[in-house]
């Protein structure tokens, strides 16, 4: 089964890290230590969590705020620029997603192949947020 990190499940929570760890103190979502003693979230457990915590309308007062509910951080993987488009490919954990954008659009962002990124998805639509 696929652990997380207090690091990892605080990014897909969108909390701090210290948020997370804190929940962990409190005993609001399971931890277990893995062999090197870092503290791990099973992802079944994680994701019953991370339901609750979105129901109970509890997160960070600075997280984003954006009508795209969908979001997939994850790490720019390809680049094709363009005269005037481009396409930008993420890979999200399991999930490849490809938007296409304006050159201008991926030279503002300043994205490059290897850094973080979130593609947020709206009906039809993917947009970029810089990581």
């Amino acid at each position: 089964m696929q652990a997380y990190t207090i690091g990892q499940a605080a990014r897909l929570l969108g909390v701090s890290p210290d948020t997370a760890r804190r929940w962990a103190d409190a005993g609001r979502v399971t931890t277990h230590r893995d062999e090197g003693g870092r503290r791990l979230i099973d992802g079944r457990d994680l994701a019953a969590f991370s339901v609750e915590l979105a129901q109970s309308g509890s997160g960070e007062e600075d997280a984003s705020y954006t009508s795209v509910r969908n979001a997939f951080p994850g790490i720019v993987t390809a680049i094709k620029l363009g005269d005037v488009a481009a396409q930008v490919e993420i890979q999200a954990g399991p999930h490849r997603l490809v938007s296409l954008l304006t050159r201008e659009a991926v030279e503002e962002l300043g994205l490059e192949v290897g850094m973080e990124a979130t593609a947020r998805v709206k009906s039809t639509n993917v947009h970029i947020d810089r990581g």
